[in-house]
């Protein structure tokens, strides 16, 4: 659990006084922090820190509607990506010591909402699209530097949307969702019909290709979006179907760097409560559980790694934000809500701002 003690003392004295009194007291009773991309209902972007008790800690201000947060706990920096097809990250310190600092992305290239610090925050990996030639990419930049962009590497794919790191520190999993866009076309997806999902794992040191999965060919059109490694080292994938509505094929999974990919079999309810749309996915603190979101569905499912078998279902509308605590999972919605799921006790909270996508745990 990462708690408020050790985010003050990571962050150090001049954070909380650098607060509204109101909200330096609401640190002061949390035990929990969460980063997310929020949308202000009297207009505007942000990315917000809050606590499980409902508060909001803090807040900066975004260009336009960001995605996903990542976290070095190395150097106490955050990055909000831009929704895509968007070409701005922020940069900001989440201990509160330095100003936002605004990343472009640049010519040739855009941002696809996810990213992630190597482990001593020295550099910064991001997905982005080399959209005239309709291929993934992954741009570094020296956080040491500016964020200077230093160079890139490939994704062996089309569409990039999440990176992870693997435990070893080392290999990166990417999740390649198969769909070609173009900013001239702002969301509009290219390739319905010839899409080409794949999991790679890439060496982060190289940018050398290890290996890559692709389901069969008959599910071409499920992409692959968002991922998380549970306690066998398994990297578990939730994806969104871009085929016929009526159709309910199998959406989350599995993958190993051994070289096995899988769909768990989830049953037709299950499935038709998804609505073809895996939002998030998470994974508990002891690793053996996996939760997953859908906002156009309104559900947060649980699943036990282990047997791959469901362990409940709650309902919530827009849900969205996944992030585990010591028990379960704290979600976030669309509508902003916050509330514990699938054995947590995080109590529920109506925020008066909607959240983004995704929820993350400072640290």
């Amino acid at each position: 659990m990462w708690q408020r003690r050790a985010f003050l003392k990571a962050a150090g004295a001049g954070f909380a006084a650098s607060l509204l009194p109101r909200r330096a007291a609401a640190l002061d009773r949390a035990e929990l922090v969460f980063a997310s991309a929020i949308q202000r209902r009297q207009g505007g972007f942000a990315a917000a820190l809050v606590t499980e008790r409902g508060d909001l800690v803090s807040s900066v201000d975004l260009p336009d509607r960001g995605h996903d947060i990542t976290y070095s706990p190395v150097t106490g920096k955050a990055v909000v990506f831009a929704r895509q097809p968007g070409t701005f990250a922020v940069v900001f310190d989440a201990r509160g010591g330095d100003l936002p600092v605004t990343l472009t992305s640049v010519p040739g290239r855009h941002f696809f909402g996810h990213g992630v610090f190597s482990p001593d925050g020295r550099l910064l990996y991001a997905t982005e699209n080399d959209f005239e030639n309709a291929r993934g990419v992954v741009g570094i930049f020296d956080a040491t530097d500016g964020y200077r962009r230093i160079g890139e590497f490939d994704t062996y794919g089309t569409g990039p949307h999440e990176i992870i790191l693997m435990p070893d520190n080392r290999t990166f999993a990417i999740a390649n969702g198969g769909i070609e866009t173009h900013p001239d076309y702002g969301r509009s997806e290219l390739n319905i019909d010839t899409m080409d999902p794949s999991l790679a794992f890439v060496d982060s040191s190289d940018g050398r290709l290890i290996g890559q999965m692709r389901l069969s060919a008959d599910l071409h059109q499920v992409s692959i979006r968002h991922m998380v490694v549970d306690y066998a080292n398994r990297v578990w994938f939730g994806c969104q179907f871009r085929g016929p509505a009526e159709e309910r094929p199998q959406l989350v999974g599995y993958a190993t760097l051994d070289g096995e990919i899988r769909l768990i079999e989830l049953s037709h309810d299950h499935l038709t409560s998804l609505d073809n749309y895996v939002g998030a996915i998470e994974v508990s603190a002891d690793r053996a559980m996996i939760a997953v979101s859908s906002s156009t569905g309104n559900t947060i499912l649980a699943i036990d790694a282990d047997t791959t078998r469901p362990l409940g279902s709650t309902t919530m509308r827009s849900g969205s934000g996944l992030a585990r605590d010591s028990k379960g999972f704290v979600a976030t919605s669309g509508w902003g809500e916050m509330m514990g799921v699938a054995g947590s006790t995080a109590p529920h909270h109506q925020f008066d701002f909607n959240f983004d996508a995704h929820l993350r745990r400072v640290g």
